[in-house]
Formats: C-alpha cells, sequence, structure tokens
C-alpha cells in the first residue's frame, strides 16, 4: 500500500498543474477544472495498478481527464462561459497587453478545426510527443506532425504574424 501510495503522490504532484492547465482549456471553467483534475486523480487512484508504464503516465491520466470531461455531457450539460471572460491563473498580471494577447492566442486555437486544434492542444498544453500524440488520436506520427504544421500556419494567417517571427506562436 505504501509503495501505490507514493508512486501516486508522485503522479499528482509531476502532473498535477498540466491536467489542470489542460481542463481550463477544455472547459474554460477554472472552477470546474478543478473538479476535473480532482475526478482524473481519483479515478488514477482507484486504477493506479493498470499503470505498467511510468513514461506513460502523462497520457494515462490525460485520457482519463478527457474521459471525464466527456462524461459531463452524458450527465448533464454544463454552463459554458465565454472564453473570453476567463482569467487563466497566468493571466493574472499587471500587464493588459499580454493578458490581450493570450485571449487573441486562446481564441485562435479554439477557432481552429478538431483535426488541428487536438493535436496542437495536446502538444502545447499536454506537453505530449508526437509519438504520445498518435497513440492518443490513434493516427501514424507523420499525420500528427503534418497537422502540427498545418496548425501553426493556420494560427499565422489567423494571427497575421510574419513566418520569422515565431516568439507569439513558438508552440516547441
Amino acid at each position: 500500500m505504501a509503495k501505490k501510495q507514493a508512486q501516486f503522490e508522485a503522479l499528482v504532484r509531476s502532473y498535477s498543474s498540466d491536467l489542470y492547465r489542460m481542463a481550463v482549456w477544455l472547459c474554460h471553467d477554472p472552477a470546474l477544472a478543478d473538479d476535473l483534475t480532482q475526478e482524473t486523480f481519483l479515478r488514477a487512484w482507484r486504477s493506479i495498478d493498470q499503470l505498467r508504464d511510468e513514461k506513460a503516465a502523462k497520457r494515462w491520466l490525460i485520457t482519463i481527464l478527457r474521459r471525464e470531461f466527456a462524461r459531463l455531457f452524458e450527465r448533464k450539460v454544463p454552463d459554458f462561459v465565454d472564453s473570453e471572460d476567463v482569467v487563466l491563473p497566468d493571466e493574472r498580471g499587471p500587464d493588459p497587453v499580454e493578458r490581450a494577447e493570450a485571449r487573441l492566442l486562446r481564441r485562435a486555437i479554439a477557432g481552429l478545426e478538431p483535426k488541428y486544434r487536438e493535436p496542437l492542444v495536446l502538444q502545447v498544453l499536454g506537453g505530449l510527443s508526437c509519438q504520445e500524440i498518435a497513440d492518443e488520436l490513434k493516427i501514424s506520427r507523420s499525420a500528427v506532425m503534418t497537422q502540427l504544421f498545418r496548425a501553426r500556419q493556420k494560427l499565422r494567417d489567423r494571427l497575421g504574424t510574419e513566418e520569422s517571427d515565431d516568439r507569439a506562436i513558438d508552440m516547441s
């Protein structure tokens, strides 16, 4: 039992902020994101014995999180908040220009087709590698790389940024 608890505590310490960030992206509500993150870790605790490969822990947790988010729609439809009204923890700084840029970027990413948005979000917010994204979405690694490339191109077009100016959307 002590080994199981230590393993679980290590998962929580390592991945709670990544999961929370992903949950906020999915639901646009910090309070609901907290609930989703907690529910994800509750389900992870219950089935931690199924985790065979520690290297796959992050992907495993993100899969649980995505399923928990989908379960919300099975139970009830949550009240959605306009994503422009949500202030993320990293947007509480004093610089209104940076906050506006973050909202603009979030809106541009949300406007991408799911085919391009999902791999981009899994890479940027989830921190998954191309192979992990391919496994998660059940597509080839080359398809992931193509979709990520096209997603960045579409973001550049939407945001009107120069290709040489990657600072605004540095996703690597």
